[in-house]
């Protein structure tokens, strides 16, 4: 039987999870949506830098994006600049998940930005829209359909990724139930973890199931 101690801990870690997961997965559709552009765009500099930022992030394991902020970026500004920019486990968290999930939303809204058929753009250039009008006027908001399920599963799986912060001592809801499991030796505080993360995993796949069907009639 759960202490309302843990209780309370529980809930805190879930809290921190979801928090992380949200964070970074609003962060990583803003920042998704420039990168898109620009790996799309006709500029060889841009393209080029929309290529290389996916290629580092989408190639790199995720658990060392995090080492890299919160313990490799203390030592190599120390090294170069002789201070120690040492930021809060939390604040690396945001920022490694937030630009990994950028990198793997820009293929997402890029696939759908081309998925629109060429001559919506030609026609809005037609009626003297500029590039970028026509982009986020005409072929934007007719992608966003096609994004639905994607995003659902980017979410879901920045929910179940999130677990990888215990490695910087933060505690979200699996590193709470670990540290309850070390100090007790019960095994049953995993599942409570296992049903919190099917319970929030599940509630994310039927809310963008919905979405889907909802604006699916209006292919």
């Amino acid at each position: 039987m759960l202490t309302q101690e843990q209780v309370l801990g529980i809930l805190e870690g879930t809290q921190r999870t979801l928090l992380i997961a949200g964070v970074s997965v609003l962060f990583g559709i803003l920042l998704g949506i420039v990168i898109a552009l620009f790996k799309i765009s006709r500029s060889k500099a841009l393209n080029g830098l929309a290529w290389f930022y996916v290629w580092i992030f989408r190639g790199t394991p995720m658990l060392m994006q995090l080492f890299v902020f919160y313990y490799a970026l203390p030592l190599f500004t120390y090294d170069v600049f002789g201070v120690s920019l040492r930021i809060p486990a939390l604040l690396a968290a945001f920022i490694a998940f937030s630009l990994n999930s950028a990198a793997y939303l820009s293929e997402i809204f890029r696939g759908a930005i081309q998925s629109i058929d060429k001559g919506q753009m030609e026609a809005a250039k037609a009626l003297g829209m500029s590039y970028y009008q026509a982009m986020f006027k005409i072929i934007i908001p007719q992608s966003y359909r096609r994004l639905i399920p994607p995003l659902g599963n980017e979410l879901i799986t920045l929910v179940k990724d999130t677990s990888l912060v215990a490695s910087i001592s933060l505690f979200d809801l699996l590193r709470t139930v670990q540290v309850m499991n070390n100090s007790s030796g019960e095994w049953v505080y995993f599942i409570y973890a296992g049903v919190i993360y099917l319970f929030v995993t599940s509630i994310i796949q039927l809310v963008f199931d919905r979405l889907e069907k909802k604006y699916s009639v209006y292919e």
